[in-house]
C-alpha cells in the first residue's frame, strides 16, 4: 500500500508540474512577459514546484528529515544520476558561464546551507530569508548580465491556449502537486517506519530520485534529439534554486531543523564533493565538454552514495 501511495504520489506531482509550466509560461505569455524573465522566472518556479511542494508540506507535519533530505538528496542526483545518465546518451557541450557564474554560486549556496545546519542545526526564518534574498540577487545579475546564454526555450503552442484552458491547467496543476506530495509524504514515511530506517534516509534516496524524475526525463528527450535545451548550467541552476528557494520558502513557513544527525556527517558533504568534483571534471581532459566517460564515473559515484548512506 505505502508502494502505491508512493507511486500514485510521483505520478501526480509529474503531472501536476507538467500542468503548472505549461500554464504558468501561457499565461505569462498572454500578459506579455519577456521570455528571458519567463525563463528566469515562472519556468525555474514551475519546474522546481515538485520539491518546493513536498519540502513545505514535510516540515509542516513535522517532517523536517524529508525536507531536508529532499533538496540534499536531488541536489546529489542532479549531478550525478541525472548528468550520470545523460552522458550516455551522448557528449555535452558547457557553456562558460558554468564555471564563471553557475557553479560559484552553486558553491556559495551549498557552503552557506553548510554553515546553517551545523552552527545551530536549523533553518530559522531569519535564514530563510536569507536564502531567498541570495536567489532574487542572482536573477537580477542574470537577467541583467547574462541574457543571452539563459533564454529558455518557450514552447509556442502556449501562446494558442484560451484563458480557461490556462486556469484549468493552472487549477489541476497545482491541486496534483499538493495532492502528489500528501502521498508521497504519507508513503514515504510509512515505508520508512515498516523498514526501520529514517526518514532522512527515505528523502536523500525515494522522494529525491522521484522528484528529480521530470528533469532526468527532459535531459534524455533533449540530448536524444539534439537540442540545446538542456545543460550542465540547467542542473547546476536547479541546485541552486533547490537550495535557495525551496529551503528558503519552507524556512519562511517553518523552521527546519535537523534530526537525523548523518545529515551533518554523512549527506552534506556527499552534496559538497559531487559539487566540487564536477568543475575539474569539466576542465579536465577535454575542456568544456563532458562524455560518457564521466556519466560512468558520476553513475559510480551516486551508486556509493547510496550504498553509503543505505
Amino acid at each position: 500500500m505505502n508502494f502505491l501511495l508512493i507511486a500514485g504520489g510521483l505520478i501526480l506531482l509529474i503531472l501536476g508540474g507538467n500542468w503548472l509550466l505549461k500554464s504558468a509560461v501561457a499565461l505569462s505569455l498572454k500578459l506579455e512577459i519577456p521570455k528571458i524573465v519567463i525563463g528566469m522566472t515562472v519556468v525555474s518556479f514551475a519546474t522546481s514546484a515538485p520539491e518546493l511542494i513536498v519540502s513545505v508540506n514535510a516540515a509542516l507535519n513535522g517532517a523536517s528529515d524529508l525536507s531536508l533530505g529532499n533538496v540534499v538528496g536531488s541536489n546529489i542526483a542532479n549531478i550525478s544520476l541525472i548528468l550520470g545518465v545523460t552522458l550516455l546518451f551522448g557528449s555535452m557541450e558547457v557553456q562558460k558561464s558554468f564555471y564563471k557564474t553557475d557553479w560559484p554560486v552553486m558553491m556559495l549556496a551549498s557552503m552557506v546551507l553548510f554553515f546553517f545546519l551545523t552552527n545551530d542545526k536549523i533553518i530559522t526564518q531569519f535564514e530563510g530569508i536569507i536564502f531567498v534574498t541570495l536567489l532574487i540577487a542572482f536573477l537580477i545579475f542574470l537577467l541583467r548580465f547574462q541574457k543571452t546564454t539563459i533564454i529558455e526555450e518557450i514552447p509556442n503552442e502556449n501562446e494558442t491556449l484560451l484563458l480557461w484552458k490556462i486556469i484549468f491547467f493552472l487549477t489541476i496543476g497545482g491541486v496534483g502537486l499538493w495532492g502528489g506530495s500528501e502521498f508521497l509524504i504519507t508513503g514515504a514515511t510509512a515505508l520508512a517506519k515498516d523498514f526501520g530506517v529514517s526518514d532522512r534516509v527515505i528523502g536523500v534516496t525515494v522522494v529525491s530520485i522521484g522528484t528529480s524524475i521530470p528533469e532526468l526525463a527532459a535531459s534524455i528527450i533533449a540530448i536524444l534529439k539534439k537540442e540545446k535545451a538542456i545543460s550542465l548550467g540547467n542542473l547546476v541552476g536547479s541546485n541552486i534554486f533547490n537550495i535557495l528557494g525551496v529551503l528558503g520558502i519552507t524556512a519562511i513557513i517553518t523552521p527546519i531543523a535537523v534530526v537525523d544527525q548523518k545529515f551533518l556527517t554523512n549527506d552534506i558533504f556527499w552534496m559538497l564533493a559531487i559539487s566540487l568534483l564536477i568543475l575539474p571534471m569539466v576542465l579536465v581532459p577535454k575542456r568544456l565538454k563532458l562524455n560518457w566517460i564521466d556519466g560512468v564515473v558520476l553513475l559510480f559515484i551516486y551508486s556509493g552514495f547510496v550504498y553509503w548512506t543505505l
